[in-house]
């Protein structure tokens, strides 16, 4: 039986209220991680792709779309004409247009706080 807990990576910007509480689930169920300034360390484009084959997450998850940079970009229109490269770069060169938090796994990424997918996790 393998009793290694596994470490995860945790994206997050500290100003944001539902990244505070995504951290705070982590440390209340001891969770092991390595937190990561989502805005001065972004994901790479090569890390985005990774995680999204990780996952079954479409890759308009990823997208902050209630941020302001995102309107300011105008990036709903842009988006559907993007190629996938295209796209994670255009997530990589900014991490405040990256949806957060972000929590990436061996064989997961969870994106966005929902308490009842990361009880999952903590609980298999």
């Amino acid at each position: 039986m393998n009793d290694v807990k596994q470490s995860y990576l945790f994206l997050m910007y500290p100003k944001c209220s539902t990244c505070q509480k995504a951290k705070r689930f982590l440390d209340e169920h001891n969770v092991d991680y390595t937190l990561r300034h989502i805005v001065e360390n972004p994901p790479t484009a090569k890390e985005l792709k990774e995680w999204l084959n990780k996952s079954d997450a479409p890759l308009k998850k990823l997208w902050n779309t209630s941020g302001q940079k995102y309107r300011a970009l105008n990036l709903k229109e842009r988006i559907p004409e993007m190629s996938l490269e295209e796209s994670l770069e255009c997530l990589a060169d900014d991490g405040m247009l990256v949806k957060r938090p972000l929590l990436v796994g061996d064989d997961i990424m969870l994106v966005g706080f929902k308490q009842a997918e990361w009880e999952k996790l903590v609980n298999a």
